[in-house]
């Protein structure tokens, strides 16, 4: 008798709580959003597979700018290009907080570029932006590492023999490879069984992130941290990786000079040896192996998984394939790609950025996070809150796109065929918490998918038509579904 009477009074105070807050919501001039249940949240109303779509509707509602609860964690959506820019550009100082995303807050001990927020962001960003720069990232000596990664690639592929393959393998492989030139000063071995581990380790836990068991450990990290699942096993595999940077830091010590320095982490080490009495100096072992972590996932799994898809866009699509050979065959021929062949390729340009824009590849963004009050569009944003500026809202804004749920080129093209930049096009976010490797990714698409459709043609044994674009999983990530495709040498 006890205890039933204790659950009604234990449900009781929770429709209290949740009435007050509701109540609460409109006093403090919150914007509006959807009813929520006690401590769930609006969680079971969404979308499992896309909950973004379900944000999209409801916006539809409730306005561009609204209140929604995942879990306890009370969240404002931005939907469309309008509240976005607004939120990001207009008013981006106010909006450059991150969100301790749970999953990748767990992964970095929350250090490191990516969750960071105040001082600790300001002095990693700007070292790390400076740093990627002076090592070649966006310039010519990153093109030159590109040029000679692509030629390993296309060996790879030329092994082939025009069988079906997995492509997801080769490229991880050689897209991971840029970026470890960078970070480590050196690439790997396309055979090193190690590499290869830690490649199958980086996507085994985007796509868990991204899978509905990802999304519930986002919204209920303090359940899922005490319950038995496939979370722990994820972890475990990135504490493999963690490892592995560990070790290469570690050897990196015992080598660095600091008047040569090699790649990202010899800059590092040298700051922290240098800033290592200033207590306000955020140059230390914890936040160097998490930032190293961030852009060895970064630099793998984005840019990877968006020329996977690209390859499915040009063997749904034959005669965007066509088109786009014909343009390389009459510019370049058979030569090696440079970025200032670009100019000249607005239809393989334009081919690259509705790619981007229609795979989506990070529909909500990495949420951002209100470090004080802020005042936005006639709301208040209480210090605490949650961010999202939706990226899927305004890659589908039909403001901006003649068609938004069509693959179309056209987008990105004007009436005499030249390219044309969209203000939406935000595939890399906005303001001062874009992309830090936006310029590298983009070197690399261009570079890469030019040089596969130099050498190969792309088919797969079942035709155009059994290509399934639809995402596999699609949340914090859209992640391409696994294909098995012919090269065949042109």
């Amino acid at each position: 008798m006890e205890l039933c009477s204790s659950v009604v009074l234990g449900g009781l105070v929770l429709v209290l709580l949740w009435l007050f807050r509701q109540v609460r919501q409109k006093q403090d001039h919150l914007p509006p959003g959807p009813w929520a249940l006690p401590l769930l949240g609006n969680a079971l109303q969404m979308d499992k597979q896309a909950p973004f779509k379900t944000l999209v509707k409801w916006s539809n509602m409730y306005g561009p700018v609204m209140t929604v609860y995942l879990g306890h964690q009370r969240t404002v959506v931005l939907v469309g290009y309008k509240a976005v820019k607004e939120a990001l550009m207009d008013q981006a100082e106010d909006f450059t907080g991150r969100a301790p995303l749970p999953f990748i807050f767990q992964a970095t001990r929350g250090y490191g570029l990516a969750v960071s927020n105040g001082e600790r962001w300001r002095q990693l960003r700007r070292f790390t932006l400076t740093t990627l720069r002076d090592f070649g990232m966006g310039r010519k000596r990153m093109e030159e590492w590109i040029q000679v990664e692509s030629k390993h690639l296309i060996d790879s592929i030329h092994g082939t023999k025009a069988m079906p393959f997995d492509p997801q393998p080769f490229l991880n492989r050689t897209v991971s490879n840029v970026i470890c030139s960078l970070v480590f000063g050196q690439r790997f071995s396309y055979e090193d069984d190690n590499f290869l581990q830690l490649l199958n380790n980086l996507s085994s836990f985007i796509r868990f992130g991204s899978s509905p068991l990802g999304q519930l450990y986002n919204v209920f990290p303090w359940l899922m941290e005490r319950m038995p699942g496939r979370q722990h096993v994820e972890f475990a595999k990135i504490d493999v990786v963690r490892d592995f940077i560990m070790k290469k830091i570690h050897e990196h010590q015992n080598t660095v000079d600091p008047d040569n320095p090699r790649d990202y982490i010899d800059c590092f080490l040298t700051r922290l040896n240098q800033e290592k009495d200033l207590s306000s100096s955020e140059f230390h072992y914890e936040n160097l192996v998490s930032t190293v972590l961030n852009l060895f996932v970064a630099g793998t799994e984005t840019t990877s998984n968006t020329l996977r898809y690209a390859l499915m866009v040009l063997i749904k699509y034959p005669n965007i394939q066509e088109h786009m050979q014909q343009e390389i065959d009459t510019v370049i021929g058979q030569r090696a790609t440079k970025m200032e062949d670009k100019k000249s390729l607005p239809f393989t340009d334009a081919v690259v950025h509705e790619v981007q824009r229609f795979l989506d590849i990070v529909p909500f963004n990495f949420p951002h996070y209100a470090t004080k009050n802020i005042s936005f569009r006639g709301y208040t944003i209480p210090q605490g809150t949650v961010i999202i500026p939706l990226l899927h809202s305004v890659l589908r804004d039909q403001d901006h796109w003649a068609t938004p749920t069509t693959f179309n080129p056209n987008h990105f093209l004007d009436q005499n065929g030249n390219f044309q930049k969209n203000p939406a096009f935000l595939a890399f976010s906005a303001g001062k918490r874009a992309c830090v490797g936006e310029s590298l990714a983009r070197m690399e698409l261009f570079l890469f998918l030019v040089s596969l459709l130099q050498r190969f043609s792309f088919s797969c044994l079942g035709g155009p038509e059994s290509m399934n674009l639809s995402p596999e999983y699609s949340s914090f990530a859209n992640l391409p579904c696994s294909y098995q495709l012919i090269a065949t040498p042109r």
